[in-house]
């Protein structure tokens, strides 16, 4: 077994994954998995570069992941940065501040690669033959990626929770105006994503990320978020229209008194959970398979 530290570092939060890997069967066991809302992304769609703040916020985190890291003994690590850090001019900030940290440099990866690496770590212990279409919101892109024990095709478009709050909402709870202004802006994504990658034709929709897993929380009825009973959920497209509907409807105080949304997401699980609705009613899929296993575990196997 090889010792690998995977870190996702994304437009809304960095995680971190310590895992041991069989070498034969690539087994993932899991041995230290957290997250941090960091909100890297803050501002980058509007002024082009990295926050101050927000890049002390995730250097924190990377300090307390660097103990945990040297704790268990890692033998490998890596780093991998998505979306907000692509598209900041102050990049090199960021990757001065991570190595000075961790020892290691961030990988500025491409939409593409990150389609691979969620593609791989969501569908590792699913079975069948069946042709799945594996769908990662993030905060500031989401990825599209099609295939089945290999990836057939993927494609990364710039919308996210974050990206599409900061862009739209400037109400609480948004306006129908807002709210449109976000679903019009899906769409638009959706129609460049399935110029590469053919949205319609799998049988299975998987859902990855923060807003999806958030969604089938508040579905399922949990009064505490569970991550066992997340994990291989099965939403009704009926269930996601539902929970969209109580979330447009509530203002920030009330969303942020259901108990199974993380205080860092309250203000952006409406625009995440638009952008899953849209892509539930555009793909036609009756339900969708929720996977708390994603680019995180995809980065960890690559490591070994």
């Amino acid at each position: 077994m090889t010792r690998v530290a995977g870190i996702d570092c994304g437009t809304n939060s960095i995680r971190l994954l310590v895992a041991d890997v069989h070498p034969d069967t690539g087994e993932l066991v899991e041995l230290d998995r957290r997250m941090t809302i960091v909100r890297l992304g803050q501002g980058v769609d509007k002024t082009g570069r990295l926050a101050p703040e927000a890049l002390e916020r995730t250097f924190a985190a990377c300090r307390e992941y660097a103990a945990v890291i040297r704790e268990l003994g890692a033998e490998r690590i890596r780093f991998v940065a998505t979306s907000a850090s692509r598209d900041a001019e102050n990049r090199q900030e960021f990757v001065d501040g991570v190595v000075a940290i961790l020892g290691v440099e961030p990988e500025v990866i491409t939409g593409d690669q990150e389609a691979e690496f969620s593609f791989t770590g969501a569908t590792g212990e699913l079975h069948g033959d069946d042709r799945r279409l594996v769908v990662d919101i993030g905060g500031g892109s989401t990825e599209f990626v099609v295939g089945n024990r290999h990836v057939e095709a993927a494609r990364s478009v710039d919308i996210g929770c974050v990206r599409l709050t900061e862009r739209h909402v400037r109400h609480d709870p948004p306006t129908a105006e807002e709210a449109e202004a976000i679903r019009a802006d899906v769409r638009a994504a959706l129609d460049l994503a399935a110029e590469t990658v053919p949205i319609g034709a799998a049988e299975t929709l998987v859902g990855l990320a923060g807003s999806v897993t958030t969604v089938a929380a508040i579905a399922l009825g949990l009064p505490e978020y569970d991550s066992e009973k997340v994990h291989h959920s099965r939403i009704s497209a009926a269930q996601v229209a539902e929970v969209t509907a109580r979330l447009l409807a509530s203002t920030h105080d009330e969303r942020a008194a259901i108990p199974v949304i993380h205080p860092g997401r309250v203000d952006v699980i409406v625009a995440g959970a638009l952008v899953l609705q849209e892509i539930v009613e555009r793909v036609g899929a009756a339900e969708v398979v929720v996977s708390e296993h994603d680019i995180l575990d995809g980065i960890a196997l690559s490591v070994a």
